[in-house]
């Protein structure tokens, strides 16, 4: 079974990129296709990896402003010859799913969530989007073109799996197809439990708009309480510009460093909507509780009140309102990660290995004419 990975962009670092990773050590001998490689971006993450981009790769200043070339990523993608391969597992929030698949292969789509600015974050992608006028009044016909490329691209995949039970929704709701839960992989082993002091609160991650921490820094400037911000992103500035004193920023944290902070937190505060959230995982197999907006993914891994609270307005009131209610001591950090433990790495690959496996059976023993 030969064996080939997509995946959209490599161009940060993020939960879908450590899902590729996850693949590539099942798969080491796959080569990855990919639309765009920023490998100063990425670190040394996939260096030692076979990556093989897109035609994008050598366009004018394509890594610095990638929106320019939007409308020739799906002729980008479906330009990647993937003619001797078995099977074909994509790692997809936008474009790798609409891949052009020989006809005796199998292609499987890790779905993170259907693309979000053409279906579930049009308009809010559309106010937030910082271009010139005439640019943003072009847009609209330009994604409405995408989305029906997108769901055209969708038609090919022949199985999908979503990452969590919000993104099956969205699966079925927007390309009309069934999939397979299967959550993304947390590396639990690199968290411990720590009964070092609590002294602060934490957020981190992408600092981009849609995970709403302009919230928490609005509701932390009124407690005065301390919170620790680890992460870069373009809302970076801004936050700052906004903070109290009493408001840290660590920027971009080694993985070790990250463990200690989750470790020392008094608790980690998600006021997002996540397609699956891995942070508050991690924060939870810290043995950490979890301050969490109750949409998406978060609503399938926090069991509220025994491994954190969850809030139901994402308004700043709220979220210093349940700051001010809430009191870790009420929750044990064991329960907590022993919760955590579902989500491990090593779950994550024998759930990924036997459905591949299962469905490369079933599609060539079809292929032979024996079903």
């Amino acid at each position: 079974m030969k064996v080939a990975l997509v995946h959209d962009h490599l161009t940060q670092n993020g939960g879908a990129e450590r899902v590729l990773e996850a693949l590539q050590a099942m798969w080491p001998e796959a080569p990855t296709f990919t639309l765009l490689y920023d490998k100063k971006a990425v670190g040394s993450t996939f260096g030692h990896r076979n990556i093989q981009t897109s035609f994008l790769q050598k366009m004018p200043l394509s890594l610095k402003r990638p929106r320019w070339y939007l409308p020739l990523m799906p002729m980008a993608t479906e330009s990647y010859n993937l003619k001797n391969f078995d099977v074909i597992i994509s790692s997809s929030s936008a474009f790798s799913k609409g891949i052009v698949p020989p006809t005796e292969s199998l292609h499987i789509c890790y779905c993170h969530t259907p693309t979000r600015y053409l279906w579930s974050n049009t308009h809010d992608y559309l106010t937030e989007l910082n271009v010139p006028g005439p640019i943003k009044k072009l847009l609209p016909p330009v994604l409405s073109w995408l989305r029906t490329w997108d769901k055209l691209a969708a038609d090919r995949v022949d199985y999908f799996i979503a990452n969590s039970e919000t993104v099956n929704r969205r699966i079925s709701k927007y390309y009309q197809k069934s999939s397979f839960v299967i959550h993304p992989p947390v590396d639990i082993d690199q968290f411990e439990i720590s009964d070092r002091p609590k002294e602060y609160y934490l957020i981190g991650g992408r600092l981009v708009y849609y995970k709403r921490y302009d919230l928490v820094i609005d509701a932390f400037n009124k407690l005065g309480l301390p919170l620790v911000v680890f992460g870069s992103g373009p809302m970076e500035k801004a936050l700052k510009q906004k903070a109290e004193p009493n408001i840290k920023f660590l920027g971009r944290v080694s993985d070790q460093e990250r463990a200690k902070l989750f470790a020392d937190a008094i608790a980690f505060i998600n006021p997002q909507e996540e397609d699956f959230g891995i942070t508050p995982v991690e924060s939870m197999a810290a043995g950490r509780p979890v301050i969490a907006y109750r949409k998406g993914g978060a609503i399938e891994t926090i069991i509220d009140g025994v491994t954190g609270v969850l809030f139901d307005s994402q308004c700043w009131e709220e979220i210093a309102d349940t700051i001010l209610q809430f009191d870790h001591t009420n929750f044990d950090p064991k329960k907590i990660r022993e919760h955590a433990e579902q989500y491990s790495l090593q779950n994550f690959r024998k759930n990924m290995h036997g459905f591949v496996n299962e469905k490369w059976n079933e599609h060539s023993r079809s292929v032979l004419g024996l079903l």
